[in-house]
């Protein structure tokens, strides 16, 4: 049996339940206790009867279920209720930690599980719990307006109180006010509900809008369908293009820095400080991003990441004390070299000399010392961003996998065995360069960190052309890009109240579940049971892989067949976002029903 209908078959024993509080004239309010596919306990609504305020019918079935198992934490089971919860059961359902709760009619008056309050999703509280709202809504409509509807017309027969005039009175008595307090706390109509609340954490559109840009079309989108909406929009990025843009929206400030870009030319490169200068975000293709790079094997030879040490050197002399690195959008091949050269590492041939700048200079590297830039850090934590797990050399390392994006021949193996012999040697001399320094007490692992004998087969070492080795090399934290800055722009705190999240990015395969923003997107909204809706400019054909990892519809944006430069022209973008914004609302609104 698939969830629905497990949901509509506890929902009907829920509904005879309801019907049995109807035969015995109190408001027919049903409800089941339900563990690992059994009905553990059931009530129905009984407040008449018992004069008791607490004995509606989920409150009653809890208690019982508790006394059935012999524990008040019920967190293995999942109540059935024909009503939704007023404040008191769904407080009690937090105080018992249940898994769930599936209700079946909305109560637009009293209802504290999606229409006045989510006290199932309230951070504020020590247990949240999954809801699944409007199973078999219908029905227990029908089955609380068939009761009043026979109240208005009845003169008491077959109540249940038999020749006892006395007991009659009072029993209408109680069936007046029991309609009253009912007609007023349940809308058979449209709900009043409080107003939709949407976090929006997408990522760019890489050529044609920027995150900021198709989060901002897509709340437009959103407020087609929920006018009111509380929209809260966090820029996304998984440590490459767009991370220093997505953590400065939450606060610090932008310095631009003039250092030498890839290929020996000064560029302006922008580094984020926070407003105590404790910490600094650095994104590597500020200074040497493939963007400055005509791709031509003689540019993939020579570019540099020295650029990225002048940027290291200025946070640290700026007083930072922790500093997070983008990895991502390289142009470089170098190992990082270029960087430690920037902080003053010595890394000279046979001769002596110094090495030519990029993967040319590490055919001559001969000795590698790196005193000096431990030195110059002086203590201070990197942390690296990156969620690419290639190894530094071999056949998914830094040379083979993304050199040909670069501009390196990768088509000719020999050529390439050649360039990766010298990024080999390179890594040997980073082995003995880091034994060197543990041995002076210069360079200690972080605390926690994984330890490793040789840079050559660390995964993430060869990120943007092996500069993740040398990061590594000075004692550096590889860290999940995208679970990194998903903890620094504050994603946690913004998720817990939200209805609906909804990320994305311009093209969704089988590896986005390897790391991918949207996808640290889901798996974290997750944790908190949030329905995750992906808008994507274009998807894999099986995208079961990123299903499995909490994402729960993906909506390919293109509102019409077009050509991919005109589905990439930002103002086109724009439009087919704010489309795609209206259809993952109205897709949030036919869930529920």
């Amino acid at each position: 049996m698939t969830i629905t209908e497990i949901d509509e078959k506890f929902m009907r024993e829920a509904l005879a339940e309801a019907r049995a509080a109807a035969a015995v004239g109190e408001v027919p309010i049903g409800a089941v206790v339900v563990r690992d596919g059994e009905i553990v306990a059931r009530a129905h609504n009984r407040r008449e009867l018992d004069q008791d305020p607490s004995a509606h019918a989920e409150f009653a079935a809890l208690c019982a279920a508790a006394q059935a198992l012999g524990r008040w934490r019920l967190s293995d089971c999942t109540v059935y209720v024909t009503l939704e919860p007023c404040c008191m059961c769904a407080g009690l359902m937090v105080n018992a930690r249940v898994g769930r709760c599936v209700y079946g009619a909305a109560d637009a008056k009293a209802g504290a599980l999606g229409s006045l309050y989510d006290l199932n999703a309230d951070s504020r509280l020590n247990h949240r719990f999954n809801v699944t709202a409007g199973v078999l809504a219908d029905e227990c409509r029908e089955v609380l307006s068939g009761y009043f509807s026979g109240l208005r017309g009845t003169d008491g027969a077959g109540c249940g109180c038999g020749a006892d005039l006395e007991a009659h009175a009072a029993h209408a008595e109680a069936l007046a006010c029991a309609e009253e307090i009912a007609v007023e706390a349940v809308d058979f109509g449209a709900a009043c509900r409080r107003p939709r609340r949407v976090l929006l954490a997408i990522d760019s559109f890489k050529g044609s809008v920027s995150s900021a840009q198709a989060e901002a079309a897509v709340a437009e989108g959103v407020r087609r369908v929920w006018p009111d909406a509380e929209v809260c929009t966090l820029p996304l990025a998984d440590g490459g293009e767009g991370t220093l843009d997505a953590i400065a929206a939450c606060g610090g400030e932008l310095v631009t820095c003039e250092v030498a870009g890839p290929l020996g030319d000064r560029v302006s490169a922008r580094m984020l400080v926070d407003g105590e200068r404790e910490s600094a975000v650095i994104e590597m293709a500020e200074a040497a991003g493939i963007g400055y790079s005509p791709c031509t094997e003689s540019a993939a030879l020579a570019a540099s990441t020295y650029g990225v040490g002048e940027l290291i050197l200025r946070a640290v002399r700026a007083g930072a004390k922790t500093i997070y690195i983008g990895l991502g959008g390289s142009a470089t091949n170098d190992g990082g070299a270029g960087m430690l050269q920037a902080l003053g590492a010595h890394l000279v041939d046979e001769c002596g000399c110094n090495i030519a700048p990029g993967l040319a200079g590490l055919e001559h590297v001969a000795s590698i010392d790196l005193t000096p830039p431990l030195r110059v850090l002086n203590g201070a934590r990197l942390v690296v961003l990156s969620d690419v797990e290639n190894p530094l050399v071999g056949r998914r390392g830094a040379l083979a996998v993304f050199g040909g994006q670069k501009g390196l021949p990768t088509g000719d193996a020999e050529v390439l065995r050649r360039y990766d012999s010298w990024m080999v040697g390179y890594g040997r001399l980073l082995d003995a360069a880091i034994f060197e320094v543990r041995a002076q007490g210069l360079l200690r692992a972080p605390e926690g960190a994984r330890t490793f004998g040789s840079v050559l087969g660390v995964p993430g070492a060869g990120a943007a052309g092996g500069l993740g080795a040398a990061l590594l090399a000075l004692g550096a934290e590889l860290r999940s890009g995208v679970e990194t800055v998903l903890d620094l722009i504050g994603f946690d705190e913004c998720v817990r109240d939200v209805d609906l999240v909804i990320t994305g990015e311009g093209n969704m395969d089988e590896q986005s579940a390897a790391g991918k923003a949207p996808v640290g997107v889901a798996r974290r909204a997750k944790r908190y049971g949030k329905p995750v809706v992906a808008v994507v400019g274009g998807r894999a054909d099986n995208l079961d892989a990123a299903y499995g990892q909490g994402v729960d519809l993906v909506l390919p944006v293109c509102r019409r067949p077009m050509p991919l430069d005109q589905a990439l022209d930002p103002q086109e973008a724009t439009t087919n976002l704010i489309c795609a914004g209206e259809a993952a609302a109205r897709s949030y609104d036919l869930a529920r029903i």
